[in-house]
């Protein structure tokens, strides 16, 4: 910029020559250059009052636009975000065979505090302990007011509990989103579906894994995001399990057992239909595992696959049906039963006096102990061992259940010719009730092993052959005749031909070895229908007593037969059986011609 001198020589030269005043040309030149130093002001502050107005109306803008998104949106906690891996929170649902839900997902919140944001800890926590009693307020308060700047308060929490915390209005309690799992049938099939509970957990998810039962077995599954959510299907019937349940909690109530089980399986494709293990639990709140005592005391404890117990006479079909098969013995061969029968310096006898002899359909009906050791010296350890081994009775069953790993039979440490005599009538061996429901299904379904599994199959899913058609056939009809004229006459169930047997053992003590007295493992092993066999009922009570008349009754005909009895007639309809009238056996008539 030039600037214009206040005093130009040639204006000053030419204003004295004309006799002018040399000081009014500097006073009107310095009047023109304070005008252009105001105008050049006037233009600074104007533009900068324009670029102001225009910053505070882009301003205003925006957040007038953010408040009316704000306004069409949903209402929600701000979430504190925590570097780290993703933390994968979905889970697939667990379904029956009709597809109805066993286990699914829920949206829920969890809880937590930011100290430094709190404006009145105390008052909070007091609140906070009104809402949620089981809180420690001495906890709270070191946490809360100390110098922490996250504390969890709860890991989930229902939505009227979110309200009433919400209605605190305390800046500092915040929610973070959960998914929890959700049982919405409560108890039932508890100890197939185990539980779940979090792993990794952030603020703004937790990862859902299983803890027990379907849901440990399958968690890879159940969390793959390959799977596209699909449900994992099991063989479970859901009204079945629930009809099982009520039942059986009856029985052992009327029973007065300590607990009880009960597993039933198709004979052809393996498929658990229902399983059910007394005392019980919740899967929503599962109880913690018991730190003292007795496992099996605890309603965790999954006594169809867990529990290994010596069943007793239910075992003396798989001895027969052996020897069936062997061609060593037919149903109509006659076995010596004097007794006491003796090795060495132990004795073998018979509940009752059954006579001198018996045939070895009789010896299943009247359950002669002496009449199956016998016939178990005839066949030979080595045999036996075989052939039980063949059945699955020495490893845990391959069921799909995590529980069912500790289910290990226990086997004789020395298996000498009494051990062969004395697992023959179900005592020396342990088992649990899922091992014998497979055994029974192979008997059941014509001579074939077949695998219990918890998910559902299509067509039947027969193993290895373990005994003849004529053999399983054979025992087939001796089974029937224990209920129709033997030790389970509680167990007929009109219109369905029931066929089972029964099996009485002494508790063994848990600790110092030997047996109680008065504490017995009551079972009834039963197939239906016995002409036609589709299914398998295994019934344990553990430690019944029938205390209604003069001195107490134990013995499985009198306790676990009329609670099977029970479930088969409340089940079967249910399955689609349809009762009808017991074909006769046809008599001895020969036809000749009239010609």
């Amino acid at each position: 910029m030039i600037r214009t001198p206040l005093r130009p020589l040639a204006r000053i030269l030419r204003a004295r020559s004309q006799g002018e005043n040399p000081d009014l040309i500097e006073r009107e030149n310095i009047r023109k250059r304070h005008e252009e130093m105001q105008d050049r002001a006037r233009q600074r502050a104007e533009s900068r009052l324009l670029v102001l107005g225009l910053f505070f109306f882009c301003a205003f803008s925006v957040v007038g636009g953010r408040m009316g998104l704000l306004a069409m949106s949903e209402p929600m906690e701000p979430v504190a975000l925590a570097p780290g891996s993703q933390i994968a929170a979905q889970r697939a649902d667990i379904v029956d065979r009709h597809g109805r839900i066993l286990a699914t997902n829920f949206e829920t919140h969890s809880l937590y505090a930011q100290p430094p944001q709190l404006i009145d800890p105390i008052g909070s926590i007091d609140r906070l302990i009104e809402i949620f009693p089981d809180l420690n307020r001495d906890r709270l308060v070191k946490d809360l007011t100390g110098k922490r700047k996250f504390v969890w308060i709860k890991r989930k929490i229902s939505p009227e509990q979110k309200q009433a915390v919400h209605d605190i209005g305390e800046p500092g309690l915040l929610f973070g989103p959960r998914e929890m799992r959700l049982y919405p049938n409560g108890q039932l099939a508890a100890h197939i579906l185990g539980g779940a509970s979090f792993g990794k957990e952030g603020v703004s998810a937790a990862e859902v894994v299983g803890v027990a039962g379907v849901e440990k077995k399958f968690d890879a599954f159940l969390r793959d995001p390959a799977q596209g959510g699909k449900p994992l299907e099991l063989s479970l019937d859901l009204t079945i399990q629930a009809a099982m349940e009520e039942v059986l909690y009856g029985g052992m109530r009327i029973m007065n057992a300590k607990g009880a089980s009960a597993v039933l399986m198709d004979v052809h494709t393996g498929e658990v239909l229902s399983v059910a293990s007394l005392p019980t639990f919740d899967p929503n709140d599962r109880p913690r595992p018991p730190t003292e005592g007795e496992p099996s005391d605890s309603p965790l404890f999954n006594r169809a696959v867990q529990g290994v117990y010596e069943l007793g006479s239910t075992f003396k079909i798989f001895t027969t049906a052996q020897a069936l098969d062997l061609g060593l013995v037919n149903p109509d061969t006659i076995v010596d039963i004097r007794g006491p029968l003796r090795w060495g310096k132990f004795r073998i006898r018979d509940f009752r006096n059954y006579g001198k002899e018996l045939s070895v359909s009789k010896v299943i009906v009247k359950s002669s102990n002496i009449g199956t050791a016998r016939i178990a010296q005839r066949i030979g350890t080595k045999r036996q061992k075989a052939f039980l081994d063949t059945l699955g009775m020495f490893d845990p069953t391959p069921i799909e259940i995590v529980e069912a790993r500790g289910g290990q039979p226990l086997l004789p440490p020395n298996w000498s010719e009494l051990s062969t005599m004395t697992i023959s009538y179900g005592h020396g061996l342990s088992t649990s009730p899922m091992h014998l429901a497979a055994g029974y299904a192979a008997i059941a379904n014509g001579g074939h092993y077949v695998s219990p599994t918890v998910l559902k199959k299509d067509g039947p899913q027969l193993g290895p052959r373990v005994m003849s058609r004529r053999a399983a056939e054979q025992s087939q009809r001796m089974l029937r005749q224990v209920v129709s004229e033997g030790t389970a006459s509680f167990g007929e169930v009109p219109g369905y031909r029931v066929g089972g047997k029964t099996g009485t053992a002494d508790k063994p003590k848990a600790r110092g070895g030997g047996y109680y007295e008065d504490k017995v493992i009551a079972t009834f092993a039963s197939i239906f229908p016995s002409d036609d066999p589709k299914y398998v009922l295994i019934t344990t009570l553990d430690e019944p007593s029938m205390n209604d008349g003069d001195k107490p009754r134990r013995t499985a005909g009198w306790t676990a037969v009329p609670v099977a009895a029970e479930i088969i007639k409340r089940v079967a309809p249910l399955l689609g059986l349809r009762p009808r009238v017991e074909p006769a056996p046809l008599a001895d008539i020969t036809l000749t011609s009239s010609n």
